[in-house]
Order: C-alpha cells, then sequence, then structure tokens
C-alpha cells in the first residue's frame, strides 16, 4: 500500500504535537503517563506563580497550573495538581511558603492526619501563609522603633557632650589635655636629643665600661671553673672531721677528764688555786713591807728570826 504525500505530512502533525504536548508536560514537571488531582485554594494577596511546585514533607508532587482573582470575595483561587497516587485528608491545609531568596514561594500540603475522609479531585482545601521575614520584621516594627529612638536620643546626648568636651578651654578640657601632651611629648624629644648627645660624647668611655664588663665576666667564668676543680666535699668531710674532735674534747671537759676538765670541774683545785693566789699576793705584800725579813745581812753573825707558820693558811 503506498502512503500518499498527504497522509504522511497528517501523520508527522500528529506526531509533531505529541512530542510538543509531552514536551511541555515534562518542562512543567508532569508526566502525561500518570494521573493527575487538581485542588483549590484560597489566598488574601497573590504571591505565586504559575508552574511553582507543590510539595509533601519536602518532595515535588505536582504543579500549580492555574491563578484567578474572585472579584466577588476578593481572593485568589489557585489551581494545582497533585499526582492520582497521593491521598490525604480533606481536612489537611495547603501553606504558602518561600523557596528561597531568588525561587519565589510555593505550595506545601500539611496532611492533617485525623483520619478523616480523603481529598478528592476538585475539593477547596484550606490555605495558610508561613511566617516569613516580612512578617516577622511587621510584627515586630514597633519594638524595633522604640529601640531605634531609644538608641538615636542616647547617640544624640552623646554627641552633645562630646561636643561641649571639645569646645571646653578650661584646665578640663580637652584642648587643655591635648596641648598638655603636645608639651610632654616636646620634652620627651628633648630629652631624647640630649640622651643621644651624652652616648655620642661618651662612646669611648661605654665602649671602655663594656670592655671592663666583658673582663670580669671572664674573671667570674675562671673563677667559676676554679671552684668546679675544688673538692669541696673532701673540704667539707675534713671540716666535719674537725668539729666532731672537738666536740669530742669539750664533751671529755665537761666530763671533768684530763687537766682542763679537772679545772673546769674540781671545786677543791680551783679552791687550791686561789689559797695560792691569795698567798702569793700577801707575800708579795709582806716583802714590801719587811724586806729584813727576806734579806738578813749581818757583819756580827747575827741570826735571823724563825718564821713563824700562821694558823689560818691565808695569813
Amino acid at each position: 500500500m503506498k502512503l500518499t504525500r498527504e497522509i504522511k505530512t497528517a501523520f508527522l502533525v500528529i506526531v509533531g504535537i505529541a512530542v510538543f504536548i509531552f514536551g511541555y508536560s515534562y518542562l512543567k514537571g508532569l508526566s502525561i503517563l500518570d494521573s493527575y488531582n487538581t485542588f483549590y485554594t484560597e489566598f488574601d494577596y497573590n504571591a505565586l506563580k504559575q508552574a511553582s511546585p507543590v510539595t509533601i514533607k519536602g518532595n515535588q508532587v505536582g504543579k500549580i497550573t492555574t491563578i484567578k482573582y474572585d472579584f466577588k470575595t476578593g481572593k485568589t483561587r489557585v489551581a494545582f495538581t497533585v499526582i492520582g497516587e497521593l491521598e490525604f485528608s480533606k481536612n489537611s491545609k495547603v501553606r504558602m511558603y518561600d523557596l528561597g531568596l531568588m525561587e519565589g514561594k510555593g505550595l506545601a500540603i500539611i496532611p492533617a492526619n485525623d483520619g478523616a475522609t480523603p481529598a478528592k479531585n476538585g475539593d477547596i482545601l484550606q490555605s495558610e501563609v508561613e511566617e516569613g521575614l516580612i512578617n516577622t520584621l511587621t510584627s515586630n516594627f514597633s519594638g524595633l522603633s522604640t529601640g531605634l529612638d531609644s538608641t538615636l536620643k542616647k547617640a544624640d546626648t552623646l554627641l552633645t557632650n562630646l561636643n561641649v568636651i571639645l569646645k571646653d578651654e578650661s584646665d578640663k578640657g580637652l584642648k587643655h589635655a591635648v596641648m598638655e601632651l603636645n608639651l610632654t611629648l616636646q620634652s620627651f624629644q628633648k630629652l631624647s636629643a640630649s640622651a643621644n648627645n651624652l652616648v655620642v660624647k661618651n662612646t669611648d668611655s661605654l665602649s671602655a665600661l663594656i670592655s671592663n664588663f666583658n673582663q670580669v665576666s671572664q674573671d667570674l667564668a675562671g673563677l667559676s671553673t676554679d671552684l668546679k676543680d675544688i673538692k669541696l666535699s673532701e673540704t667539707v668531710a675534713n671540716l666535719d672531721s674537725a668539729l666532731n674532735n672537738v666536740n669530742t674534747l669539750l664533751d671529755g671537759i665537761n666530763k671533768g677528764e684530763g687537766t682542763l676538765g679537772l679545772l673546769m670541774t674540781d671545786d677543791k683545785l680551783y679552791h687550791n688555786l686561789e689559797v695560792a693566789t691569795f698567798q702569793l699576793k700577801e707575800l708579795l705584800q709582806d716583802f714590801k713591807l719587811n724586806p729584813k725579813r727576806y734579806i738578813h745581812v749581818s757583819v756580827f753573825g747575827k741570826k735571823a728570826e724563825e718564821f713563824e707558820k700562821p694558823e689560818d693558811e691565808r695569813e
């Protein structure tokens, strides 16, 4: 069977229409092979666009098909399609939410999970709007305005006080403080110049002083080396031994051992020494008073008087 040119042309047109419908549906996120249910909802204002996504729990399940303003109610009616396999309660809500900063808004199905009758094709669902940045700023604008007004008043008071300080030319003013600071910096500059001149004039003396200090440091280093070489432990041991001997000697003296110990502890020896000392003193005194008793010179042979021992040894 031979196909005519007209039949071929009609076939190509039909295929082209089918491909166009399929591609258009694909671009809208819909598949002509799946069945879809259409639902409706209403908003007080419109911030949506056709082909915006419809999601449930973050998953896209449909698209917005038409947006129409109802002149009788003053509301915006939105029609959207959802995959027919999806079932949810007719009491579920449709929430308008932000897709992103540059992506506009979309619709999200919030399932009621109340066990009620599932929503059917053509049902009108309740709507709500997610509170976003604009709503938050609108609700908090009064408090923000009050706080801003208070801040501006405080800033104005601060600037006024600062202006007063800047204009104050008394000793407590900022100008006087800046002038004093300037004078202080000038004095410090002069002091630095004087110190610099002093260093320049005494460079040789400073060099000699540093050299002497280096020499002293070297001598101290040598002294520390000599101290390391000394057998300090043996010296300490000898000193400890000598101290032990001294302690032994002192212990013997305390116990009355030896001549020095007897002298320190024997009262009789002390008494005899005291008597001997006293008698020697008396002897010397008697010798001064009666020298003839001890030195006898007799030309005719007269005998000297005999010495009589006193009863008390002290006499």
